[in-house]
């Protein structure tokens, strides 16, 4: 039995500030940083061999937190472009909704949550699947199909294809799919086979970017 651990980097600046992100590589919050080191309390009972990031340092210091904090600092890692998240074009650094008055809600989040219409100069999710998922099933799923357990930490839209793969799902559905910040997808093989799936949940993280409270998730600030 092996395991894949997919994760979610914690809050970034601007998850908090509500801004497209993209390449720009933003550092954690405080309140990230905590997060991160609660979702290692929770993969305890999990013992990795090696692990996979992003270039972005959202990704990987969330992945130095968890690692540091199941003592497990000297496994190896590997940081690749492969995994960063979409490139959001001309609307990195925007305000979402200040974007959203701008060009419109609906125009908005069909940047955001179609699968191949890419925002202005940008990546759709199918253009990030190009990358994100033939680094995948050719560099890390073979390791784990070979009885290694490999922990990932990423962006949500590059982990979105990586998902959608191991559980089937049509483009819409992925499209729509909330990627919870620091929520574990974790995958259980025996050998090439997947027999279990798991979406483990971390009491008391922020898992919707820039929300805190649920007033704010519903004014849109995710």
């Amino acid at each position: 039995m092996s395991t894949l651990v997919l994760i979610r980097h914690g809050q970034s600046q601007w998850n908090l500030e509500n801004r497209f992100t993209g390449w720009t590589d933003v550092a954690l919050t405080e309140r990230g940083r905590q997060d991160a080191e609660k979702t290692a309390g929770v993969l305890g009972d999990f013992r990795f061999d090696l692990a996979f990031t992003s270039r972005l340092q959202r990704a990987s210091v969330t992945l130095d937190i968890i690692l540091n904090a199941l003592k497990q600092q000297k496994l190896p890692i590997v940081a690749d472009s492969a995994l960063n998240e979409r490139h959001y074009g001309d609307l990195q650094g925007l305000n979402k909704a200040e974007t959203a008055a701008k060009y419109g809600q609906e125009k908005v989040l069909q940047w955001r949550r179609s699968y191949d219409i890419p925002p202005p100069n940008g990546e759709s999710i199918a253009d990030t699947a190009k990358r994100a998922l033939p680094f995948f099933r050719w560099t890390i799923l073979p390791l784990v199909q070979a009885g290694k357990n490999v922990i990932v930490t990423a962006s949500g839209n590059s982990l979105r294809p990586i998902i959608q793969f191991l559980d089937g799902l049509d483009n819409e559905t992925t499209a729509a799919m909330e990627v919870g910040l620091c929520t574990p997808f974790i995958y259980s093989f025996e050998g090439e086979k997947l027999v279990r799936k798991e979406k483990r949940e971390v009491p008391g993280i922020v898992t919707m970017g820039a929300s805190q409270t649920q007033a704010k998730v519903e004014e849109g600030r995710v």
